[in-house]
């Protein structure tokens, strides 16, 4: 089994345990333009490994982290000094440090300060309030950034950096409806919303008219697309299912979310993928 990597920012919701599911809907002998109009952290194209990828977000600093890899702004040597500098002054102030750091970077929006909130902001939530200041509190472990933590972190940029130097992927930050209609029929979608009517928390909000839109886009995308969503769980089902989407193929698997600080939230869910296109592997 190919080993699934973990992308260096972390988010509820990330695909991470998905990964083996998602590539195995792919038809075999692609070789278009992977594309995600909503890339978030990045873990599932950096495990699908496509050639060609442009990987996009609403969400400007998580657009400029990887695009500073790319560049080589951030290197995994950056990483290193800057988290074991940081961690240490974390672990004299305790949460001091957390929002000084939180400040500086509502001011100059650095992506290594971008990476320190990621990892020791509460549950590894990512939240922006309506001025676009990033608002999670800290996680109240001042010693976070442990050498064993650090070498983790660094050696997930080191993976990231290695595979753009080997691959063409492209970064933008723009709006779903634009990334889809850019799009060619060569290319496949693969789409990874907020999940509509669950406890999520986008850039730029997510509701009815959202998921409506983005219906309404790749239903007449004439190229292939796989899309991520909620089917149900024990308490309720995802209506747009069957108000929008039924006419799709639609692929079940359980999957369990730790979604919010409370314990009541974290459930198991059963996962859809939803894809245009007939699915032979079987899973």
């Amino acid at each position: 089994m190919t080993k699934t990597n973990v992308p260096p920012i972390k988010s509820q919701g990330i695909k991470t345990k998905l990964v083996p599911w998602i590539r195995s809907v792919i038809p075999g002998g692609f070789n278009g333009t992977w594309i995600e109009p909503f890339m978030g952290t990045g873990a599932v194209a950096f495990n699908i490994a496509p050639h060609r990828a442009v990987l996009c977000d609403t969400n400007p600093h998580l657009v400029n982290f990887y695009s500073s890899i790319a560049n080589g702004d951030i290197t995994q040597e950056i990483v290193k000094d800057y988290l074991v500098s940081e961690g240490e002054k974390l672990l004299s102030k305790g949460k001091e440090h957390y929002y000084f750091v939180r400040d500086r970077f509502n001011s100059y929006h650095s992506p290594l300060d971008f990476l320190f909130l990621n990892r020791a902001g509460f549950n590894g939530m990512i939240r922006f309030n309506k001025k676009g200041d990033f608002n999670i509190p800290f996680c109240r472990k001042p010693q976070r950034f442990s050498k064993a933590y650090i070498t983790k972190i660094v050696n997930q940029v080191a993976y990231v950096s290695s595979l753009l130097m080997a691959k063409d992927f492209t970064f933008r930050c723009q709006d779903f409806s634009k990334t889809i209609t850019d799009a060619t029929p060569h290319d496949i979608i693969y789409c990874d919303p907020p999940y509509i009517d669950r406890h999520v928390d986008y850039f730029n909000g997510w509701d009815d008219s959202h998921e409506k839109q983005l219906f309404e886009k790749l239903a007449v995308f004439s190229g292939l697309f796989v899309l991520s969503t909620w089917h149900h769980n024990d308490y309720r089902s995802n209506e747009y299912i069957q108000s929008l989407w039924s006419n799709f193929n639609v692929l079940t698997q359980q999957h369990f979310y730790h979604v919010g600080g409370k314990e009541e939230n974290r459930n198991p869910v059963i996962e859809a993928l939803i894809i245009n296109f007939k699915h032979t592997n079987g899973i």
